[in-house]
């Protein structure tokens, strides 16, 4: 159901988040967002303008979510990551600007991390990026297919320590 049981650090938060350019993100989708660690910061740093979507298979998660924060930006939806193209578009949106994800890739039943890998790049903008947070670094071989420049690093300072992608979208 989730990746790790102790909730990911302040310091790896800040260290996924640190590429984004807020001013220039109109959609941010959240993969797994569990009970939201990474959605409160996302929220604080998002624009007035902008909007979070929060996609978990989990209802538990997404009526948690749904209580627990009240900001308009914010939509929790239950359902699948490999459907964000259609999750987006049913929300009036041609494109997210970034996702995050924590999602166990390596855990997921077969063909599922593929079709999110796929789903994503096809959803991301130009300029946009996939952000993945990981405990294996076999998340690679999901998401690069799809993306054309994928940035990695490494978290120490979190339990367990995690590997960092950002797979950046430039079809251009």
């Amino acid at each position: 159901m989730v990746g790790s049981i102790i909730p990911s650090s302040r310091i790896l938060i800040d260290k996924m988040l640190k590429p984004v350019d807020w001013s220039a993100t109109r959609l941010f989708v959240e993969y797994g967002p569990g009970v939201g660690t990474f959605t409160r910061p996302i929220l604080d740093k998002l624009g007035a303008d902008a909007m979070l979507i929060a996609i978990d298979t989990n209802p538990d998660f997404i009526d948690y979510l749904n209580g627990d924060i009240d900001d308009d930006r914010f939509i929790a939806v239950h359902g699948s990551a490999a459907d964000v193209e259609k999750i987006i578009a049913a929300h009036g949106f041609d494109h997210a600007d970034y996702v995050l994800s924590g999602l166990p890739f390596s855990t997921l039943p077969p063909g599922v991390g593929e079709a999110i890998g796929a789903a994503t790049g096809r959803a991301v903008r130009d300029g946009g990026a996939f952000l993945v947070y990981q405990f294996s670094p076999k998340v690679r071989a999901f998401i690069a297919p799809h993306f054309e420049r994928i940035d990695r690093g490494f978290e120490w300072i979190n339990v367990p320590p995690a590997t960092l992608f950002w797979a950046w979208r430039d079809r251009g």
